[in-house]
């Protein structure tokens, strides 16, 4: 039998209309029913396409010219933003973006769980779906001997010279990467160099707290030695008031991986804080902490919402980090237990809980998927649980423990729609009923899409 070749070939010109979206934003347009997938093309647009990669059941082809536009295609207001690759709608209407993210949503549980029974509700947006990350994390290179920073391009490790901000991040962050830069640079401080594996200064992380406006600077250096660390550290702390913690990281590893193991206090406090609701928070160097706080508010009050909880309640917050959620819940509950693999994340949230004047909530330091069947040993019974976990999911030894602990309710907060997919299709074997879908745009401009579930134990006959 002879192979059946693609309608197209490499470097081939063509004019395409295109009628939907991959879940990453790419335009799909089709030829005799052979897929075509082009980055920043639009549905109901017709455009001149560049065939660049032609597989047996696609291709990919590059946007040339777009003959008709959408109406929904509007200018990005970031002028690196075809060279960077950190944001992928920006040439996408905020309406049509949030409208993108349900329907992922929608697919997902369709296509991987099988589920397409249930409201998946309209994506809460933002008010203004800019400035809005609270923590950035800048490459630093050295060019004609001076220091440079700025994003990768897209599928390299070439710095985008001409990138003084970043508009999705914060103006705060933005002003005091720029400030860090320019004295190092004064102070000769040197560019860490990859393929050299010399230099010291490899990247400039700051955190701010949006509701107290703290600032948190992290300079991460190859080497334990940060020369001119007095001048720099002088400099900063007298220039600009916010600034309450500056730490050094240091990472002499060969590696993409950002932060190394140590982490040292150069001045200041080890924490800086933020405000969710009326919950005060400490967030060191390494926390994890929502970059969106605005959005985190209300994924919080919907997670509460799912939770459905009186005062009686005893609820797990299973990967609860530095316990936002936990604290969150435990607010409106009888007891919450809260467990996390990470040592340092749980020392924060037994701080967190001091810090609210919180006393009905226990945290532990251990893999979820092995101290709840310990706990359910003890006799604990749960009435709620509620699981964060990361990109990959669920273990599936925590989706058994859970299914053995049978909670009434389960509330998953998800930021990956196709693992989030998978497994509610083994909750719902498993004697659950999956009954609100909420997607929450925690990442305006990006096709992340956070997502949060209710599921409640279906009652025996």
């Amino acid at each position: 039998m002879e192979k059946q070749k693609a309608p197209v070939q490499k470097n081939e010109m063509l004019t395409l209309t295109f009628e939907d979206l991959t879940h990453e934003g790419d335009g799909v347009g089709k030829l005799n029913g052979y897929p075509i997938f082009v980055p920043y093309a639009l549905p109901d647009e017709q455009a001149k396409v560049k065939i660049i990669k032609v597989k047996k059941n696609f291709a990919i082809g590059k946007l040339i010219e777009v003959e008709h536009a959408s109406p929904n295609r509007v200018e990005p207001p970031c002028n690196v933003y075809y060279q960077c690759g950190g944001c992928q709608l920006q040439h996408m209407s905020y309406t049509m973006q949030i409208d993108m993210k349900r329907t992922q949503v929608t697919n997902s549980l369709k296509k991987i769980g099988h589920i397409d029974n249930v409201p998946v509700h309209p994506t809460i947006g933002m008010d203004d779906p800019w400035r809005y990350r609270n923590k950035v994390q800048i490459p630093v290179a050295a060019k004609n001997g001076e220091l440079i920073t700025g994003f990768y391009r897209k599928r390299s490790h070439d710095i985008i010279e001409d990138m003084d901000r970043c508009i999705i991040t914060s103006e705060v962050n933005d002003r005091m990467v720029e400030a860090v830069r320019s004295i190092a640079d004064r102070l000769g401080i040197p560019a860490y160099d990859e393929k050299s594996h010399r230099g010291v200064l490899r990247h400039i992380m700051v955190r701010t707290g949006e509701m107290t406006n703290e600032t948190m600077i992290v300079i991460v250096t190859r080497t334990n030695e940060l020369p001119n660390k007095k001048a720099l550290i002088q400099e900063l702390k007298d220039t600009y008031p916010n600034v309450k913690s500056i730490m050094q990281n240091i990472n002499s590893q060969r590696t993409n991986v950002i932060l190394g193991k140590e982490t040292k206090l150069l001045w200041g406090d080890a924490y800086i804080h933020d405000k969710i609701g009326d919950l005060t928070f400490a967030i060191s160097a390494k926390s994890f902490y929502q970059v969106n706080p605005p959005q985190t508010k209300k994924l919080y009050d919907k997670a509460l919402e799912y939770a459905q909880l009186t005062g009686k309640e005893t609820v797990i917050d299973a990967y609860c980090g530095i316990g936002t959620i936990s604290l969150s819940l435990a607010q409106q509950a009888k007891k919450v237990y809260g467990v996390e693999i990470v040592p340092e994340a749980i020392a924060d949230a037994k701080e967190n809980a001091k810090r609210n004047h919180i006393d009905n909530v226990e945290f532990f330091v251990g893999q979820a998927e092995k101290v709840m069947p310990w706990w359910t040993a003890q006799g604990l019974q749960p009435d709620v649980i509620v699981v964060d976990p990361p990109r990959k999911g669920c273990d599936e030894a925590l989706l058994e423990a859970m299914l053995a602990m049978k909670p009434e309710r389960i509330v998953y907060v998800s930021c990956n729609p196709s693992t989030l997919a998978r497994d509610l299709r083994i909750l719902e074997d498993g004697g659950y009923e999956t009954k609100q879908v909420q997607p929450v745009d925690m990442f305006p401009q990006t096709n992340h899409v956070e997502v949060i579930v209710k599921l409640v134990l279906k009652v025996s006959n």
